[in-house]
């Protein structure tokens, strides 16, 4: 294993929700390069899920491991804590970043993904929060970061659902940073706007051949229809934030939802 200098959150253990690409990703990757052991989640190939245990273990110098509990169903989004109690003995940093939505008008929209969209993006958080929070407490030191979304702080066209939950994910961390407020937990929430990850690209990807333009510039115009600043926000800044919030500059930052949102919500 290679031998790093000691970072700030050396002896921390986190656990990353859908980190196994995108914005959780590059929290876990930013958080193991602070001395971090990261537990992850998500689904994917065998093969590219051990590659990156690999790449935590040899490039980082970190212990890390790898569950790919389903957090849609209640049972295993409690028992994920315990799974990471048991693998490294203790949780000290719960990054609550796996999510989903579904575009359309509230009326066509399936009850079915209502359930889906509010099970992943707000029951998760909840049920990991309330399973988490003991030991924190008897550590006497905790950092919880939701992910939510400039949605979270403003409403949205065609998406009932994911509007719904990340302004019920803001509100869960007011309250949660409220039960906590007295001790050296900290709750918080980032709030990024459009994120270059893949349903980006994607979405950029589309625009571009349906208007016969290359990428670049799709990607520029669906930038601008809601980021002032006219640039999409990259995982790693979006992480930056969040691993800030870990840290101990941030030990008096309670309840906060911090947007990243190159203007959007200044407007």
């Amino acid at each position: 294993m290679a031998q790093r200098c000691p970072g700030e959150l050396t002896g921390r253990v986190a656990l990353v929700t859908g980190s196994t690409d995108g914005i959780g990703l590059a929290v876990a990757r930013n958080l193991a390069s602070q001395g971090c052991a990261i537990m992850l989640n998500g689904f994917g190939d065998p093969e590219a899920i051990a590659s990156l245990c690999n790449e935590f273990a040899t490039k980082y110098a970190v212990s890390v491991g790898h569950a790919g509990a389903d957090l849609r169903q209640e049972d295993e989004a409690s028992d994920l804590v315990k799974q990471v109690v048991h693998q490294f003995g203790q949780l000290d940093i719960l990054v609550n970043n796996a999510g989903t939505q579904h575009k359309g008008p509230i009326e066509e929209h399936p009850p079915s993904r209502w359930r889906e969209v509010l099970a992943l993006n707000l029951d998760a958080p909840f049920h990991l929060i309330r399973t988490a929070l003991p030991g924190m407490r008897a550590n006497n030191w905790g950092r919880i970061v939701n992910i939510a979304s400039v949605y979270g702080l403003a409403g949205g066209v065609d998406r009932s659902s994911y509007v719904a939950s990340k302004h019920g994910l803001i509100g869960l961390t007011k309250a949660v940073a409220l039960e906590t407020a007295t001790s050296p937990i900290t709750c918080n929430a980032v709030c990024p706007g459009d994120v270059s990850t893949r349903i980006f690209y994607r979405s950029a990807k589309l625009l571009a051949d349906q208007e016969q333009i290359t990428r670049v510039e799709a990607q520029q115009r669906i930038a601008a229809i809601n980021m002032p600043s006219g640039r999409v926000v990259s995982p790693e800044q979006v992480a930056a934030l969040a691993v800030f919030l870990c840290s101990e500059a941030a030990a008096e930052i309670h309840g906060a939802a911090l947007p990243v949102d190159g203007a959007w919500l200044a407007r």
